[in-house]
């Protein structure tokens, strides 16, 4: 039911690495991480981190582990809507302080991990990814999401 993962986040020069890197391997695995440095407009350096999930096991586990937080599932599938492009793309934000307590909250802005999850659609329409996506995230149930499904 997900193609891939992409994740992207920026970690500036005041904020601790490590702890933020301890806090999202509890939700994603750290060997698929890209860093890349870059100056910020105030000249300090900005870590910039992204990655693509694409293996069926640890897609399935960040899934799960999203259902089995305490994000409000009802708000979450109203939001849809707005959160889905029309090639089937699911954009999501969590708070990165958050992250670093193991929690995931989903946030509309500002620090947060960014990701873009490609919804298996065929045809690849925005309501059909809606409908799989409704199904995948269904009120907090861990569900089946083998791409056969």
């Amino acid at each position: 039911m997900i193609h891939n993962i992409r994740f992207r986040f920026f970690i500036y020069h005041f904020e601790d690495e490590n702890e933020i890197l301890d806090g999202l391997s509890y939700f994603l695995p750290l060997d698929i991480f890209e860093k890349e440095m870059a100056e910020g407009m105030d000249e300090k350096p900005i870590a910039i981190y992204t990655g693509t999930i694409s293996k069926k096991k640890e897609i399935k586990s960040f899934i799960n582990k999203i259902l089995g937080s305490d994000i409000d599932f009802n708000k979450f599938q109203e939001d849809l809507e707005k959160k889905m492009d029309d090639k089937g793309n699911l954009f999501l934000r969590f708070s990165k302080s958050k992250i670093i307590e193991e929690k995931l909250e989903v946030t509309q802005s500002g620090d947060s991990i960014h990701l873009k999850v490609k919804i298996a659609a065929y045809p690849a329409k925005k309501d059909v990814a809606i409908k799989i996506a409704k199904k995948l995230f269904n009120n907090g149930s861990i569900v089946n999401i083998d791409n056969n499904a």
